[in-house]
């Protein structure tokens, strides 16, 4: 019944609101400018008849610019007024009185007496005075009777727009008046059914945010109700489940973590190894092979000197193979004393390092002014070391090594670049340079152990930063990096962040 009254009023408010806004619409667009245009057309014909009179009575030609504004503003107004009262019969039929009435006299009086020379008073206008009154009267006429029943029609429309609204507020109100009190009815019927039953819904809810999750939810109250208490339920049950298997995960995760903390004390214990028990037999080997080459080189034949080379140049580079794995293993764990570091100082402590090879290869170093950052200091000497020390060892043969090396500031990073004139890296191996153990050449070619570009990315993410070779650039080899200006707050190498590097090393290096 309620939803009734409210259809039926809903239904009659929506009539009452459609015709408010018809009335509004055709007395602001259509009434109120047709009167106005009536109004505008009477002064352009009066301004036409006062302009003939004067231009009869004195023969002045100036009289006749009225009479011309006056035509054109009465076409103009006669064909709005014909626009407006389209659908309007009875304005039609007034509004063509006023064409007739106008049009009779303009034939009579008007276009004759403006047609008359210039100079003097027309004899027409004295002769068809009387006439000019009558006919005029008549025009006066059809626009008094066309203005008062467009004033009457506008006074009609104010008249049915302020009974409709009056209608539509008596309707409003007493539809709010209905809505009110289906709105403590429907208030008072949830209460009664739907209160209790969502209080034991919230305590039970409460119960189980609490930390039990066996606790169980009970339907109670209407079906929409019980049902949403069985989903809550099904999700209680659910999150139970998941509870229990994350607990399980977390157990299997803190398993794993010991093992993997079991792993990483194995592996430390391993570069113990490696760089006492396994050197140490290294050294022996080495050395006595060493010694066999000083006694007995040239005493044995040409097969068994050459077996010596062999084995004397395989310890050495053993040797240099298990030194750069430890420093590589170290990057990160052993060697991580963030403080402020002048890259100036670093640098050049780094080409007094490097002076005798870049003299041999008769090397051009050339860098821009370097900013000081919070960074590990042996780290980042390693880091100059393999990048300049691979852009001197891998030169054309038929040209001394240029290398230019900049700094420049890029939103929170500072960006390096070192490039030379050396043999270049092909695109397809720039990614590739980086892996450890990953050579481009043979070792008769170029020698080292593969490992000096793994470890200038590794240090470069340490730092917060990435590198990657320029694959842009083809006059030899660019490699460009990032380091940021603080630490990150978990340094982590192998972690890449932020912009992408350039680097070029002995052992990666084509």
């Amino acid at each position: 019944m309620s939803l009734a009254i409210l259809a039926l009023l809903g239904t009659t408010g929506a009539w009452v609101l459609a015709r408010t806004e018809s009335i509004s619409r055709d007395l602001v667009d259509v009434r109120s400018p047709a009167l106005t245009t009536a109004t505008r057309l009477e002064s352009a014909i009066l301004n036409q008849e006062t302009g003939i009179r004067g231009y009869g009575l004195t023969g002045k030609p100036e009289f006749l610019t009225p009479y011309g504004q006056g035509l054109t503003e009465q076409k103009t107004d006669m064909a709005r007024l014909a626009e407006l009262l389209a659908d309007d019969p009875a304005g039609l039929a007034d509004l063509k009185a006023v064409q007739n009435a106008v049009a009779r006299w303009q034939e009579r009086i008007a276009r004759p007496i403006a047609a008359a020379p210039a100079g003097a008073p027309a004899a027409l206008a004295i002769e068809r005075a009387a006439e000019g009154q009558t006919t005029f009267d008549a025009v006066r006429a059809a626009l008094t009777s066309q203005q008062e029943r467009l004033r009457a029609e506008r006074g009609q429309a104010r008249d049915d727009l302020a009974a409709t609204m009056t209608f539509r507020n008596w309707l409003f109100s007493a539809f709010a008046i209905l809505i009110v009190v289906l709105t403590v009815l429907i208030f008072e019927g949830l209460r009664r059914g739907i209160n209790r039953p969502l209080d034991q819904l919230g305590a039970d809810a409460r119960t189980i945010a609490g930390g039990d999750f066996d606790h169980p939810i009970t339907p109670t109250g209407p079906a929409d109700l019980r049902r949403l208490s069985a989903e809550i339920d099904f999700m209680r049950r659910r999150l139970a489940r998941e509870l229990d298997f994350s607990e399980e995960a977390r157990l299997r995760l803190d398993a794993q973590a010991a093992d993997l903390q079991r792993s990483n004390t194995e592996l430390e214990q391993f570069a113990y190894v490696a760089s006492h028990d396994l050197q140490e037999p290294l050294r022996k080997v080495s050395s006595f092979t060493q010694l066999l080459q000083r006694r007995y080189g040239g005493q044995l034949d040409t097969r068994a000197d050459q077996y010596i080379d062999f084995a004397v140049d395989g310890a050495n580079r053993m040797q240099i193979l298990i030194n750069d794995l430890l420093d590589f293993s170290r990057v990160g764990r052993l060697h991580n004393a963030h403080q402020g570091v002048d890259l100036d100082t670093v640098l050049e402590r780094t080409l007094s390092a490097l002076s005798v090879g870049i003299e041999e290869a008769g090397a051009t170093i050339t860098y821009d002014p370097m900013p000081t950052l919070v960074a590990d200091p042996t780290q980042i000497g390693m880091l100059w070391q393999n990048l300049i020390g691979n852009a001197v060892k891998f030169r054309r043969q038929d040209q001394a090594p240029d290398i230019h090396i900049t700094a420049a500031r890029e939103d929170d990073l500072w960006r390096f670049t070192i490039t030379d004139n050396g043999i270049g890296i092909a695109p397809e191996y720039a990614d590739k340079v980086f892996v450890i153990f990953q050579r481009l050449h043979t070792k008769d070619v170029y020698s080292g152990s593969g490992i000096g570009l793994a470890m200038c990315k590794k240090i470069v993410e340490f730092h917060g930063g990435t590198i990657a070779v320029d694959p842009t650039y083809q006059a030899g080899t660019r490699i460009t990096f990032t380091l940021a200006p603080e630490p990150p707050e978990s340094p982590s190498p192998g972690l890449p962040t932020m912009p992408e590097a350039t680097r070029f090393d002995p052992e990666q290096a084509p």
